[in-house]
């Protein structure tokens, strides 16, 4: 057959190298950019039979998100925007393990599965952030999808949720907005604008915020989208890429593990400061208080803040949609506790992954999900959707009902539904903070974090842990949970959870407790526990005091 002639020519200028194997996982492919070329290549074939499959356009994101500036990955984006399904990351995997002389095999084993008709057309967007591999890594990606006959659109420099926003744009349509980038920025800004209508006494401070941008993209895009804001955001830019190292010492993930400021950030006391990581899908608050401590507050904080202010929403619109937090494990506890018995807000625990989140999210009018790592979004349903435009249009609504209903759907175009997006969630955060007149220690306040603690632990195989109840029970190896529940009963307000991790033969081991002290000492003991019980290696785990 003629096309896959050309796959065989093609594929001999992006060759595997021998014996190299790599797995699909939620982040897509993440490596040292040097191992990445057939990886890319071979992304831009499955890619485009995805399309035929769906027929639809599905996106390619040349990136590897909070990772060094050396590394670099690629993930696929589905018609929706959201993450390609199960079944096509193990066929990523596969394709990409192919030695070279059955990548052809490899291909058409794919084709017979799905039954795919290679007549039907393809269409690709692409997309990649700055790292000095993505050029010539997404080159190999469109050189994958011309090889099978596909058509692309190459975006060039986007952030990644700004690429999931053109794959749900484009199969929408147009309904969910303009496939362009300028279309995205008009789109955000227009509700952003409207809803600090809704707040007209604010001040220039009350206007400023701290951006590090991880000298990434998400700060490349900050500075076009900052126009369209017309100052009603007046953003202070630091780590904007112009002299420091991708993620190097700044961006979300480092302040969120180190539990400071990024380097390049001037901090007054009290000023509202946020992180982007790498590609501009994740975002931490923070501040420093007259003592100069630090305060972070994290993805727990942020969905917190956004679920409380839409359940007030809902109650002066008059409207009966359910709203639910989806958490994981890892959430701190004052959070759930909060939500719960204060907010009476409903709370779904899930298992660790964006995946499950959003899938979870899916299952309510509106869902609200963020990882502690501050990934995550808002998702509503397409009832909820008609419910809100239906009031919108009532010419028979009070005016507190309408002021309401206008702002609920001023929040929902501002939301990037397809995918976490710290652009889109820095500025739903803003204007919640304006509407409500809050500062960001008010925001803060609202509860206060139980102290905690995650350690790791080194076994021989990760896979004698297995467990249920969204990972916050351990099922085997036997007694261990017996084990953390007796450790448990020592603290106060305290909890304990292990699991495996899904890279490594490591257990991640979390604990929380009234004191530092006492999570410190619930984490070394579980560690204990685990070290003894799940065939710990290397010397026994050491107290942190």
């Amino acid at each position: 057959m003629a096309q896959f002639e050309e796959v065989s020519q093609k594929s001999k200028l992006h060759p595997k190298p021998e014996g190299l194997t790599l797995q699909y996982g939620t982040a897509g492919f993440r490596t040292n950019a040097k191992h990445l070329d057939h990886i890319m290549f071979r992304m831009g074939l499955l890619a485009t039979l995805r399309s035929k499959k769906t027929k639809s356009t599905i996106g390619v994101m040349v990136t590897a998100s909070h990772n060094p500036e050396e590394d670099n990955g690629v993930k696929l984006i589905d018609p929706m925007g959201e993450m390609v399904t199960e079944v096509w990351e193990g066929y990523a995997t596969q394709l990409a393990n192919a030695e070279q002389d059955s990548l052809l095999k490899a291909l058409k084993d794919v084709i017979e599965k799905e039954d795919i008709s290679m007549s039907e057309p393809a269409s690709v967007y692409v997309g990649k952030d700055t790292r000095p591999s993505s050029a010539s890594l997404s080159q190999a990606v469109l050189d994958g999808v011309s090889s099978l006959g596909g058509k692309t659109h190459d975006y060039g420099l986007v952030t990644t949720p700004q690429l999931h926003y053109m794959v749900c744009c484009c199969n929408t349509n147009g309904c969910y907005g303009s496939p362009t980038v300028e279309g995205y920025y008009q789109k955000l800004s227009q509700a952003f604008l409207q809803l600090t209508q809704n707040a007209p006494n604010r001040t220039d401070d009350q206007k400023k915020l701290l951006v590090d941008g991880a000298n990434g993209i998400g700060a490349l895009k900050m500075r076009e989208m900052e126009p369209f804001l017309r100052s009603e955001l007046q953003v202070v830019l630091s780590n904007d890429g112009s002299s420091g190292k991708l993620n190097h010492l700044c961006g979300a993930d480092y302040v969120k593990v180190q539990q400071k400021a990024p380097q390049g950030v001037c901090m007054a006391t009290g000023e509202r400061c946020c992180s982007f990581d790498g590609d501009a899908d994740r975002i931490v608050y923070y501040y420093t208080d007259s003592k100069g401590r630090f305060h972070l507050l994290d993805g727990d904080k942020i969905a917190t803040l956004i679920s409380t202010y839409l359940k007030e929403l809902l109650t002066q619109a008059g409207l009966n949609l359910q709203i639910a937090v989806v958490q994981t494990a890892y959430a701190n506890g004052s959070s759930t506790r909060y939500l719960e018995d204060v907010m009476k807000v409903t709370v779904c625990c899930t298992k660790t992954g964006v995946k499950h989140l959003h899938h979870a999210a899916q299952e309510y009018d509106i869902g609200v999900y963020f990882e502690a790592n501050g990934h995550g979004t808002v998702l509503f349903s397409k009832a909820a959707q008609k419910q809100i435009l239906e009031l919108v249009k009532d010419q028979n609504t009070n005016d507190e009902r309408k002021r309401a209903v206008k702002i609920l759907e001023n929040t929902v175009n501002l939301i990037n539904q397809t995918v976490g997006d710290a652009i889109s969630d820095m500025l739903v955060i803003e204007a919640v903070l304006a509407i409500r007149g809050m500062s960001v220690q008010d925001w803060d306040a609202i509860y206060t974090d139980l102290p905690n603690r995650q350690l790791k632990v080194t076994v021989s195989d990760r896979r004698v842990i297995n467990t249920t109840d969204a990972e916050r029970k351990a099922v085997t190896p036997e007694g261990l949970q017996e084990a953390i529940d007796s450790l448990v009963k020592k603290y106060k307000n305290a909890r304990s959870f292990v699991r495996p991790s899904g890279t490594e033969d490591v257990v991640r081991v979390y604990a929380e407790a009234d004191t530092q002290e006492s999570a410190d000492n619930l984490a070394h003991e579980v560690s204990l526990a685990v070290y003894r019980l799940a065939g710990g290696v290397g010397d026994e785990p050491k107290p942190l005091h």
